[in-house]
């Protein structure tokens, strides 16, 4: 279900011990393979290499690319170069590249070659993702061991290409961050027989005029994730509406959210809830006198304060949302979004679910589930109210709430993809190919 991804600190742990020419050699040669098999008619290969072991893995290439017939050269003249290998620093590297190494890192981008970067695109904080100046963007990383933090999270991820992972004889090794494989779906339970439509419920709170839809697409998302049960508690005006809009939901005036509770096993508190200070309360008194597992999203984010809790509790935030809670701006949130997540976990006690391409998943310990769902077609209107819906589902059907969060990402990234619209993907197409999604084999 996870893949390892490392730090700087922890690839240095697993190196500890290890002949270090052997392992040079050993990566050195995976880079001149990968690179040739990603660019089997290129005559001429720069190496553009710094002065630490990243340089020396490069300077190795170099010498297996020459045995393989190329023109393989360490050099920072790449006029004429089919193919560039980017061996300048290393996965220690952090911060911003000093003037003359941001110079060699801009003549690598403009080059119109290829890149192929060794283990890390110089620039990227490969224990962050994090970029702070010039970076290499690369078309091909070879990573050595395992993948690192910096090829999954953004911004880092969009330097890296694409990424493989070269055996070069190292142990397996325990990560504090892990990415999340599709198996995690296999957590998920399926109905049982001795099972009624109330042990899983769900009770979606939202729907205010203009912004009904919201409420609906959630809770069509949790009965297509397997809620056997949902109900929606809206402001009485909106109830009409949701009534065509979600035929098999009991609907119900949001003054009757608290009463609803009793009949739930999970809340899923924000679709299209507004924002006045009045449904604000109803949010805080929801957290704070129910014991139901709950996720939170949309407008139940805005002025959220800390709630002390000891059932489950996801928030799932995009940058946006995240940087109010956090205090900060939006371009904060992009530039760090691990740091970012960590923090907001660790500040309102609960797992934080960050949206995006790199997914992330961080609970109050500070380790970070990545889920690379990396779907374009998702970036529309509505797929957080299906996200939204969908986690309500898992932790009604009993997961604890990280990984109730990291399936549901990796649901919602597979309907997308089964969905299978080249362009024009709306949230409903994605509560439709649900079923199929959640529980197809993995």
């Amino acid at each position: 279900m996870f893949e390892a991804l490392y730090t700087s600190d922890e690839m240095r742990a697993a190196e500890e011990g290890h002949d270090v020419e052997a392992l040079m050699e050993r990566a050195g040669r995976a880079v001149a393979e990968h690179a040739l098999r990603r660019f089997p008619d290129a005559q001429r290969f720069a190496v553009v290499c710094g002065g630490g072991a990243n340089g020396g893995d490069g300077r190795i290439a170099a010498r297996v690319l020459r045995e393989a017939g190329r023109r393989a050269e360490e050099t920072d003249e790449l006029v004429g170069a089919d193919v560039v290998v980017d061996a300048l620093f290393g996965t220690g590297f952090r911060g911003t590249p000093r003037p003359d190494s941001a110079e060699r890192i801009r003549t690598m981008n403009a080059s119109g070659a290829p890149i192929v970067s060794v283990d890390i695109a110089s620039g990227v904080d490969a224990s962050t993702g994090e970029v702070w100046g010039d970076a290499v963007g690369a078309a091909l990383t070879v990573s050595f061991h395992g993948r690192k933090v910096g090829h999954v999270v953004a911004p880092g991820r969009f330097h890296a290409g694409e990424t493989v992972v070269a055996d070069i004889g190292l142990g397996s090794a325990t990560t504090r961050h892990r990415l999340v494989a599709e198996g995690i779906l296999s957590a998920v339970p399926r109905k049982a027989a001795a099972e009624t439509k109330y042990s899983r419920s769900v009770l979606v709170v939202g729907g205010a005029p203009g912004i009904r839809g919201a409420a609906a697409l959630g809770a069509r998302a949790a009965f297509r994730a397997d809620a056997g049960y949902v109900a929606i508690a809206a402001p009485e005006e909106s109830l009409p509406v949701l009534e065509t809009l979600v035929l098999e939901a009991v609907k119900r005036p949001l003054a009757d959210a608290v009463e609803l509770v009793g009949r739930a096993r999970a809340l899923a508190l924000g679709p299209g809830l507004g924002r006045d200070a009045e449904r604000r309360e109803l949010v805080a008194a929801l957290l704070r006198e129910s014991d139901l597992p709950a996720v939170v999203d949309a407008d139940a984010l805005y002025e959220l304060e800390p709630v002390t809790r000891s059932a489950p509790t996801v928030l799932t935030p995009h940058a946006g949302e995240l940087a109010r809670l956090l205090g900060k701006d939006s371009a904060w949130v992009d530039a760090h979004r691990l740091a970012a997540v960590v923090q907001a976990s660790e500040r309102y006690a609960c797992v934080v679910l960050l949206k995006g391409p790199d997914t992330l998943v961080a609970a109050p310990d500070g380790a970070v589930w990545a889920c690379d769902v990396a779907e374009p077609a998702l970036a529309t209107a509505g797929t957080g109210d299906v996200l939204t819906g969908i986690v309500a589902a898992f932790l009604a059907k009993g997961l604890d709430a990280r990984t109730a969060a990291a399936a549901a990402a990796i649901a919602h990234a597979r309907a997308a993809r089964a969905a299978a619209k080249p362009s024009g993907l709306i949230a409903s197409d994605v509560v439709e190919a649900l079923p199929h999604a959640v529980h197809a084999a993995v």
